[in-house]
């Protein structure tokens, strides 16, 4: 048997989203593994993915990638998989795993899907080199809602940068943040804190379901996109700084932001 741990992308929906050369990999596997904790495939369920591959798909939850050596075990004698939404290395915990089978000394592949950090930049308009750091924020629950988020999104924004804003998922729960619970999240933060992150003539984008056939994507202030139907998850947020002209332009055309947007660069 082959000992060989491929990392595949499967791109943001469908299983179409992914590459041929990625298809082909995932038909040559043995075992194949999958997590939707970090993001979710939209549009797709397991059984649709089981049929596109030809094989079945365990999927595992954030505790067994973490905690068990399941993977790495199986690829020590076998052909295995690992697939995610996405693209392959955007999370800590896909690197780490990487990491303990580069020791392990299991030949490693990885195959990239498009992801969120390139398609919601490309549909909104916005220039990516243009982004600072990016920010989650997590559900306030039993009063838990740190400030650390808004602390990131003011520093990009003092710096002229745009922070894209991911929103929790808890797979497990089929919980998603929407972008009102995101907004609402801001306009606490910023009743709270009050350093001007977000006010009532403040900018904000949202994207849903990006690269799927029900994208859909808006830019307004907070109180306006509150009153909007703004799509179903998953949803992205994004907090523009400086606009260049073109991208101010491409808001107001592509996203319906006011057009005094355009006046204002």
């Amino acid at each position: 048997m082959t000992s060989e741990l491929v990392f595949v992308g499967l791109g943001l929906s469908g299983t179409d989203g992914m590459t041929v050369k990625a298809l082909k990999a995932l038909k040559e596997c043995d075992i194949i593994y999958a997590e939707f904790y970090t993001s979710t495939l939209i549009g797709t369920s397991v059984a649709d993915l089981e049929e596109a591959i030809g094989k079945p798909v365990k999927v595992l939850h954030r505790a067994q990638v973490e905690e068990c050596d399941d993977i790495i075990r199986d690829a020590l004698s076998n052909r295995v998989a690992f697939v995610t939404a996405g693209d392959t290395m955007s999370a800590t915990t896909h690197v780490d795993l990487r990491i303990q089978a580069v020791e392990a000394g299991i030949p490693v592949r990885f195959f990239h899907g498009i992801t969120i950090f390139s398609g919601c930049p490309t549909s909104l308009g916005l220039q990516n080199y243009k982004f600072g750091r990016t920010v989650t924020l997590p559900f306030i629950e039993m009063g838990y809602h740190p400030k650390s988020p808004y602390d990131h999104i003011k520093e990009n924004k003092d710096r002229g940068l745009h922070t894209m804003i991911l929103l929790d998922i808890r797979a497990d729960e089929l919980r998603y943040m929407t972008a009102k619970q995101a907004i609402e999240w801001l306009l606490l933060g910023e009743e709270k804190w009050g350093e001007g992150l977000v006010t009532d003539d403040t900018l904000l984008c949202v994207a849903s379901k990006v690269g799927s056939p029900e994208e859909r994507i808006f830019a307004g202030y907070p109180r306006d996109l509150l009153e909007m139907d703004l799509g179903e998850p998953l949803h992205t947020v994004v907090l523009p700084g400086n606009l260049h002209f073109m991208e101010a332009y491409a808001l107001v055309k592509f996203a319906g932001a006011p057009e005094s947007i355009i006046e204002d660069e």
